[in-house]
């Protein structure tokens, strides 16, 4: 197995890997916040906080996971196109830290209402109330990080089309994720009344990430024919 196919199967693995652990998250998560209701949402988490720890502590694998898959995929692209290589690895980094930054406003619900915050400034509901804003600052964040997880794939997109040992085609579909992606995240933003609409129009290019996950995978990554060529010419005596 060659390099390159080597270094295709790894991010596709990670890859996989990423995806997993960020479905988990996000369906775990979901169980926690009621709509409206914050003495509902407070009495989840109470009720549950081992999980509801466990779920930022998957924030952060989730994180982690996709800072190895970035540089995986920066090995496997950087002789492709230096720039949009490290433009890629550049909106990842940025995203991430907004991510990191964003699992605070998860933790922040623990502390209010594990009484570290005096019961004497704050009534039940109060901390109620308090605990459900930072979990609405949290799914705001949310809204901001998602425009770079669809900003980092054009640059990538374009490192599939123009790479030769990739079909085109997973290029393009990333492309699609991509618009998606932030097409959802600033509607969320600038209109959110119409986010719900926005969000489930672009679901479908959502999907359009998935392919290349399964075909670095399993079918990895084979020399351009012209590097086959070349490399065949140079074996020949002069």
């Amino acid at each position: 197995m060659n390099s390159l196919n080597r270094m295709a199967r790894r991010a596709g693995a990670l890859y996989l890997l990423f995806l997993v652990v960020g479905l988990f998250d996000m369906f775990g998560f979901s169980g926690f916040l009621v709509p409206g209701d914050a003495t509902a949402t407070a009495r989840n988490i109470v009720a549950a906080e081992w999980t509801y720890r466990l779920g930022i502590l998957t924030d952060l694998v989730t994180l982690l996971v996709f800072i190895f898959l970035v540089v995986s995929l920066y090995n496997l692209f950087k002789d492709v196109d230096t720039w949009h290589a490290m433009l890629m690895v550049l909106l990842v980094s940025v995203g991430v830290s907004i991510g990191c930054v964003n699992i605070l406003n998860k933790v922040a619900p623990l502390i209010l209402l594990r009484g570290a915050v005096s019961s004497s400034v704050f009534s039940k509901p109060q901390l109620d109330a308090l605990a459900m804003g930072f979990l609405d600052l949290n799914n705001s964040g949310n809204d901001i990080t998602s425009v770079f997880w669809g900003l980092w794939l054009f640059p990538f997109g374009v490192l599939v089309i123009k790479s030769g040992f990739l079909p085109r085609v997973l290029g393009m579909l990333l492309l699609l994720a991509g618009l998606g992606y932030v097409t959802s995240g600033v509607t969320s933003i600038i209109l959110p009344a119409y986010s719900h609409i926005v969000s489930k129009v672009a679901m479908p290019l959502l999907f359009g990430e998935f392919p290349i996950i399964f075909w670095l995978l399993i079918k990895g990554a084979k020399e351009p024919q012209s590097h086959v060529q070349s490399s065949s010419d140079s074996r020949l005596p002069a």
